[in-house]
């Protein structure tokens, strides 16, 4: 689905000094704004802080727990980005070689390997296309194919020219999928495992393929159903349909783990580790309002900190992971529930942006975070409208 697109604003609002329960203070907030549950692991070195706020179950009241596997949707991308740099490295793949070079039976002309990690090339969002509720039940327990997937995307008409404007689209991190397995020889998701989740030992972290179910502690995944907005959990469902896009599921430590590893250098060399750091504004001519650069963005902070990370969202699981320079001080957050709001009016959004904001700056005096967001692009908020 399309990237949310959310942009952070700042007000004059009274100090308040950041203490070792602001997180915990800021699960809260989102919490008591709707949120059903959230939970998150905070680090800073050695300093590891886990809280959660809320319900797993909203129908036995089980609390929901930091350590819980989530569906963590498009952070899957940085990984399949951190494979083909890993490939590009062994001079395997040509970031700048054109996609039909590898897969020529869904070449597009002029659009090149890096256009697709960066979302640079102009090829139609396959996920815009699911619009009802419906189309989600019809995915539920479908198993759907990558190249049906990316034969999806490429129908539909195309956002800009290649390399002209940056456009989030899912279909590019198909398409990266396929050319890993047309390179490697295997699947997309062994050379994941391989290269990256074994290495960086990410043991609560897998990709499950077709299999719906979600192994071990995890909250439900939460959607107001129309008409009536009853919260439906849809945590089991088989991710086919968002493959190397967002199928995977992880924790807060792991992300964490991982992402500190990423940009500390363990598991790319420097040139590639720069080449996947080289951005482009996500809204042209408003570098505030983030950068992307090949499956990693980032996010200036008016306290003169730059968060480097990505956000995902599936149906009823949505995460954020943001993280310091070289893996510094780091924060992955999980919300339970997606598609409930419609409105110009999103207090949970703008909860979570200020619990991230305050993790991060602190509340410095005379700024608040007061909008949501972090124009980060997510899987879950299109023109896909279920909440009444």
């Amino acid at each position: 689905m399309a990237g949310l697109a959310v942009a952070l604003v700042f007000v004059p609002g009274a100090a308040q000094a950041s203490t070792t329960s602001e997180l915990q203070r800021g699960l809260d907030k989102i919490h008591a704004a709707g949120m059903p549950g959230v939970f998150a692991v905070g680090q800073n070195g050695t300093a590891r802080e886990p809280a959660a706020s809320g319900a797993g179950d909203v129908n036995t009241g089980r609390p929901v727990q930091p350590h819980y596997r989530h569906r963590v949707g498009s952070i899957t991308k940085t990984f399949v980005a951190t494979v083909m740099l890993q490939l590009s490295a062994e001079g395997r793949v040509d970031l700048d070689a054109p996609i039909g070079r590898y897969l020529p039976e869904f070449a597009v002309d002029g659009v090149t390997v890096r256009m697709l990690l960066n979302h640079t090339s102009g090829i139609g969002n396959f996920t815009d296309t699911i619009e009802s509720p419906e189309d989600v039940l019809r995915l539920q327990y479908t198993t759907v194919r990558p190249e049906e997937l990316a034969r999806l995307g490429l129908s539909l008409p195309r956002t800009g020219e290649p390399g002209a404007s940056w456009s989030y689209s899912n279909t590019g991190y198909i398409l990266a999928g396929l050319i890993i397995e047309k390179v490697t020889g295997r699947p997309a998701a062994f050379e994941i495992y391989w290269r990256v989740i074994f290495r960086a030992g990410l043991w609560h972290t897998r990709l499950p393929g077709t299999d719906p179910r979600i192994y071990g502690p995890h909250s439900a995944a939460y959607i107001p159903w129309p008409p009536a907005g009853e919260l439906r959990d849809l945590s089991v469902f088989n991710m086919s349909w968002a493959w190397m896009a967002g199928e995977m599921v992880s924790t807060p430590d792991d992300l964490n783990r991982f992402y500190r590893a990423l940009l500390g250098g363990k598991l790319l060399r420097p040139a590639q580790l720069a080449e996947m750091k080289t951005t482009v504004d996500m809204v042209p001519g408003a570098p505030e309002a983030g950068a992307y650069g090949l499956g990693l963005m980032t996010v200036p902070l008016p306290c003169g900190v730059s968060v480097w990370g990505h956000t995902g969202g599936v149906f009823g699981h949505t995460t954020y992971s943001m993280h310091g320079e070289q893996g510094g001080k780091q924060l992955s957050l999980a919300l339970n529930m997606s598609h409930y709001q419609t409105g110009p009016v999103d207090p949970i959004a703008d909860a979570t942006i200020d619990t991230i904001f305050g993790y991060f700056c602190g509340q410095e005096p005379g700024l608040r975070s007061t909008a949501s967001a972090l124009s980060v692009p997510n899987l879950d908020h299109n023109g896909l409208a279920l909440a009444s």
